[in-house]
């Protein structure tokens, strides 16, 4: 009987490692992946809950060849990414984008002074810390990592860290690895019954809670608490805004709701729509100025396609 093959890359070895130049040019070529990081990327920073067009200084903790960082920067925001492999931070150098990016391992801490950013997302990054490969103790890196974290945002900020865990051994280990370097806040699955859309997102808070705290609504189900120290806002078991039973379809109006904003009331505030046609048009402006090759406008540029359903 042929033994069956590893499906985790964190299993393969260290990151560094695995994403090699073969695997960064993935990320560049594969529409997939593009647009699963992407999806993921907003749906951490819509998490982070920031104020509108407020710009704010972001980590991005994984940040692998740019793509969750543009997510950042086309919302206003400025933004620091960090990576632990050379060929990914390569590739986004080739594409250049507009954050600074550091070459760090978060396992050994982040190399970033108290108080520095607003907020951080990290995308399919962490769980990497709960692997030895060779490079260390899993709980000491967890630990490491979490107390740099903390002490790199400011006090009352939010990171959103989205990951993949094995098993509830290893969600326990990370959970209580964020809880022992002080941080409060739950952890959120959307699409708890699902296989494939399921997705983890610990959400996590710097210090004592504003009033008008309230943990992120799961899409799908309901939230569930890490259990962690009851903060100044004191947000327990479900934290407010956790209720159970709240549906994806529900929540996803919500979600579309927020990003329906037509181009004119957008225009009252200074903003352009994005996905409109002039911001279409500003996108490929710039890019033929990097001298990427990019599609002639036609009549049905930025137009909206109609669903098709079968």
């Amino acid at each position: 009987m042929a033994t069956k093959q590893r499906t985790r890359p964190e299993e393969s070895g260290p990151a560094d490692l695995f994403y090699n130049d073969t695997e960064a040019e993935k990320y560049l070529h594969s529409s997939r992946m593009i647009e699963v990081q992407t999806s993921m990327a907003e749906r951490a920073l819509e998490m982070l809950n920031l104020p509108e067009d407020v710009p704010c200084m972001l980590l991005d903790v994984g940040c692998g060849t740019g793509l969750s960082g543009e997510v950042l920067e086309e919302e206003g925001h400025e933004w620091v990414g960090c990576d632990i492999s050379r060929d990914m931070l390569g590739v986004a150098r080739r594409r250049e984008v507009e954050g600074d990016l550091v070459h760090s391992d978060m396992g050994v801490g982040l190399p970033f002074r108290q108080g520095t950013f607003d907020g951080c997302i990290s995308i399919s990054a962490i769980q990497w810390l709960c692997y030895s490969n060779d490079e260390g103790n899993p709980r000491l890196r967890l630990h490491r990592f979490f107390q740099s974290l903390y002490r790199a945002l400011r006090r009352g900020a939010r990171a959103v860290l989205q990951f993949y865990p094995q098993d509830a051994e290893q969600l326990q280990l990370i959970t209580a690895s964020a809880m022992r370097a002080g941080f409060g806040g739950g952890l959120v699955i959307d699409y708890p019954h699902s296989t494939k859309a399921k997705k983890y997102f610990l959400c996590l808070l710097a210090g004592p809670a504003d009033e008008g705290f309230s943990m992120p609504t799961a899409m799908g189900l309901d939230t569930m608490s890490v259990g962690g120290p009851s903060t100044a806002g004191g947000f327990g078991a479900g934290g407010p805004g956790g209720a159970a039973g709240t549906t994806a379809r529900n929540e996803g109006r919500k979600r579309h709701a927020r990003r329906a904003m037509d181009s004119r009331e957008k225009a009252r505030k200074g903003k352009i729509a994005k996905k409109s046609r002039e911001w279409i048009a500003i996108k490929k402006d710039a890019a033929r100025r990097q001298g990427k090759e990019v599609a002639n406008d036609s009549k049905y540029t930025g137009r909206r396609r109609s669903k098709v359903r079968f």
